[in-house]
């Protein structure tokens, strides 16, 4: 429960933190801009509230990591649900207004989450989980979404190591597999989720995994 709050928190404030040039660049998600991950944000924020105030009854049926469908297919940007979120984020027109709404629902999301009961259960995608459960499968989310951002903004703040320290362990245990301890979390996190490919040195550490990859759960 307290790191999806520190995860969530540091990821609003980078992007509340931006310049406004850098929205223009491009985020780590295949054809996405900065102002199109900010404006995918909200509508996470938004799915994060409905779940929370969809109660369920009944045992659950997935925990933190089932939470999760892996696929080794990486996005494209042509999915339609992708393409909307570009269309909603040209028209808010100016980054203060996608920090503003960023924050408005990304708060209130905050806050719902930690007057949450851990132990309740909510649905969402038509199964049921715990609360607990829930907010710790988007631990991954927010981490993935964090390295999105700053993939190519050098200055960013950069996710909490809690945070990629967890995110990591979540996508070794959702995939099966470890990776090297030479690599770093964040180079576990992009490279396993094939946000980068890897170097030659890389791919030789990797060793028999380098053909599993990539895991895609993001984007």
């Amino acid at each position: 429960m307290d790191l999806f709050a520190h995860s969530w928190t540091a990821l609003r404030t980078a992007v509340t933190e931006l310049p406004d040039p850098d929205f223009e660049r491009p985020s780590g998600c295949t054809g996405w801009l900065v102002r199109d991950l900010a404006c995918h944000l909200i509508i996470d924020a938004q799915d994060v509230l409905i779940t929370l105030a969809t109660p369920a009854e009944g045992e659950p049926t997935l925990d933190a990591l089932g939470y999760w469908n892996v696929t080794d297919e990486l996005p494209t940007g042509q999915d339609p649900l992708d393409a909307l979120t570009v269309r909603l984020a040209a028209a808010y027109g100016e980054p203060r207004l996608l920090t503003f709404h960023l924050d408005d629902v990304g708060s209130a999301a905050g806050r719902a989450a930690a007057l949450a009961d851990p132990a309740a259960r909510v649905s969402t995608r038509d199964e049921i989980l715990t609360v607990e459960d829930y907010l710790a499968a988007y631990v991954l989310e927010w981490t993935l979404h964090h390295l999105d951002l700053v993939a190519h903004l050098p200055d960013a703040a950069q996710p909490p190591a809690e945070s990629l320290a967890r995110a990591r362990g979540m996508l070794e245990a959702i995939s099966g597999a470890t990776f090297p301890a030479s690599f770093t979390d964040q180079d576990a996190l992009r490279v396993g989720t094939g946000r980068r490919a890897p170097t030659g040195a890389e791919r030789a550490e990797l060793g028999p995994l380098a053909a599993r990859l990539p895991f895609v759960v993001g984007c």
